[in-house]
């Protein structure tokens, strides 16, 4: 927090004095046309301690406690702020994923910015967890796709292309990191037997014995 870059607007005027103001996460300065850009800096450092206890007012008054997410397994709260920022922010702390968000999101209703926060979530998320399992599930079974893609799917986890390549939802990353290594094995046996039939559950079978309790009903993959 010491370390932190305050940003304000500066309004030059013909009289009157020097003014620090906060207001909706916003600081500025009122200043007579001949003050520095020095000296307004030397105010605002030493109005620092005022000014930081206002914006963190402001936040926690903007703060929004939305439903709870699952990612790898584990249930987290999920927190969002609004910030004087161009990006989207996102710090995972104990049972909490704090985000923080440009103000232009405050016109988007709750449950519209959830879905938007999730699909970006897990998306980031599962473009470093599946390049490991990717590479795990290749030097076991002994060959790889064509390629392989994270991409948004309505009611499928994964699946297979008729170019050999595999299409993976962001939102596996819901799952323990033992499910997805299982549906990722579903689709490189489907790499060699594109139906279920029974060599397919062999080689499955093969590489993961315990395979069925990782099964999810209801969702295609």
């Amino acid at each position: 927090m010491k370390n932190e870059i305050i940003a304000y607007s500066v309004n030059k005027t013909n009289d009157g004095g020097l003014y620090i103001s906060v207001q909706n996460g916003e600081v500025s300065v009122r200043a007579p046309w001949y003050v520095t850009q020095s000296k307004i800096q030397e105010a605002v450092m030493a109005k620092r301690s005022w000014i930081m206890k206002k914006l963190a007012e402001y936040e926690e008054q903007t703060n929004i406690s939305l439903k709870p997410i699952q990612i790898l397994g584990i249930v987290y709260n999920l927190k969002v702020s609004y910030k004087n920022t161009d990006r989207i922010e996102c710090d995972l702390e104990k049972n909490v994923v704090k985000v923080s968000l440009p103000k232009k999101y405050k016109k988007i209703d709750n449950e519209s910015m959830t879905d938007i926060l999730i699909d970006k979530l897990y998306t980031k998320i599962a473009e470093k967890e599946l390049e490991d399992i990717m590479e795990k599930t290749r030097l076991m079974v002994g060959f790889a796709p064509e390629d392989y893609k994270v991409i948004e799917m309505q009611g499928i986890l994964a699946k297979v292309t008729d170019d050999k390549k595999i299409l993976i939802n962001p939102r596996i990353v819901k799952y323990k990191r033992e499910v997805i290594e299982y549906i990722i094995l579903h689709e490189f046996c489907h790499l060699k037997y594109k139906n279920h039939t029974k060599s397919f559950y062999n080689m499955l079978e093969r590489y993961m014995p315990d395979y069925k309790k990782y099964e999810i009903k209801n969702i295609k993959y």
